[in-house]
């Protein structure tokens, strides 16, 4: 091999890595290391696939190059059984569990296309029925187990691959797979950094996130925008008296009430514990009858729990007569107002902002403490993203006098405070 075709491979090599790093997304990360491989070999086409070891199944990801009919670059449900490519797990389990290393090889569309439905069988029919001459198959490892594999391929009547690119397809597949680790350990991260580790639901951080993009798409698009604020009734009493561990899990069973409600009102919808024994259900989208509906089947499943005391619930809905929402804070405060009147009155169903008429209590609350002279901050774009701050809702609190279940365990503040 010449020494600019070195220099050339080198620099495919080099691209398609720096290509997978600058990914923002998954879908980015599987383009990039597609189209690298099918560039540095030369290809018309490449695939990346992952081997799902539950169905048994290989799931492609992504279809990059010059398609053949009915192929999506991102397929929703692309599958093939892996009883019929057996080398993913024949392959990799005896050869290279023996001491070998997991290589490449080479397909042409003159194999044999009969007999027992093997892998060669198989990837050789598929070549002709896409009108491909050739391709070059190489496995993914990733933490020392099988992953999936790359598949790159040229058309009928371009030179076949040879045992040089089946070497190169063998290196791009290492480079492939290093950033498809680094890539997973940067979703790891991102979900560890937005959930909640003991219900596994969102968390404030995503919520803020979240609401912030929502409060954007009401804004623009008119779609109904509504806050639900859960707050457990009785944890401290839970944990005093039969242990952390239980309160830890009346937390949990909860968060699956919570997030069946989520699952009821569609995507959109966001179900998150803000912290301590609070929870909320951000949904966008929804008709506010509608949440409020779901907000209902919630307090009565978290009554029917053999644990606790139910649940104070508060919503607030774009869709009711609130006034303009001109920030995530005033929407925070709604919700938390309405909240705590439920509180305050042992109520066992929501109380909704805005349902009372023009003098809404619970609206009156809200603005109440915004209008307060000693809080100087201005709703200004950009600083409404957060959650009402600790002084406003102590002075909802303070405002209301509270009920039989007015206990708020950890106060003052929970960690959302």
């Amino acid at each position: 091999m010449s020494d600019g075709a070195e220099d050339a491979r080198l620099r495919a090599v080099v691209e398609l890595a720096q290509a997978m790093a600058v990914a923002r997304s998954a879908r980015e990360t599987w383009r990039a290391a597609a189209r690298g491989a099918r560039r540095a070999l030369g290809g018309s086409f490449a695939a990346l696939s992952v081997w799902e070891r539950g169905p048994g199944r290989l799931r492609v990801l992504v279809n990059e190059g010059e398609r053949a009919p009915g192929e999506e670059e991102f397929p929703e449900d692309e599958t093939y059984p892996v009883h019929r490519f057996p080398e993913i797990t024949e392959f990799l389990h005896e050869r290279w569990a023996r001491g070998g290393a997991p290589h490449a090889w080479a397909e042409t569309a003159e194999g044999p296309a009969g007999g027992e439905a093997g892998y060669c069988h198989q990837r050789v029919a598929a070549l002709r029925r896409r009108g491909r001459g050739a391709c070059v198959v190489a496995p993914l490892v990733l933490d020392g187990r099988a992953w999936g594999e790359l598949y790159v391929a040229r058309p009928a009547g371009a030179p076949v691959f040879g045992q040089a690119e089946a070497g190169l397809a063998t290196v791009l597949a290492a480079v492939v797979a290093a950033g498809l680790a680094q890539l997973h350990r940067l979703e790891e991260a991102r979900r560890l950094a937005f959930t909640d580790p003991l219900t596994g639901l969102a968390n404030r951080r995503l919520v803020d996130q979240r609401l912030d993009e929502a409060l954007e798409r009401h804004r623009d698009e008119g779609l109904v925008l509504s806050l639900v604020v859960c707050d457990l009734n009785g944890l401290k009493r839970v944990n005093d008296t039969q242990g952390h561990a239980v309160g830890d899990h009346l937390l949990e069973r909860f968060g699956c009430v919570l997030s069946r409600g989520a699952a009821r009102l569609g995507t959109g919808t966001l179900a998150a514990r803000l912290g301590g024994d609070e929870f909320c259900l951000l949904a966008l989208g929804p008709g506010a009858d509608e949440v409020v509906a779901v907000a209902e089947e919630i307090c009565a499943a978290a009554y029917a729990l053999d644990v606790g005391e139910g649940v104070a619930c508060g919503v607030a809905s774009t869709g009711d007569p609130i006034g303009p929402v001109a920030s995530a804070r005033r929407l925070f405060r709604l919700a938390d107002a309405a909240q705590y009147e439920a509180k305050g009155l042992a109520a066992r169903r929501p109380v909704v902002a805005g349902r009372e008429g023009s003098d809404d209590p619970v609206v009156r609350l809200a603005d109440a403490v915004r209008a307060d002279p000693d809080d100087a901050r201005q709703e200004i774009p950009g600083y409404g993203t957060t959650p009402a701050p600790p002084t406003e809702r102590r002075r909802i609190r303070g405002r209301r006098r509270p009920g039989p279940c007015a206990e708020r365990p950890g106060d003052p503040g929970s960690p959302r405070d």
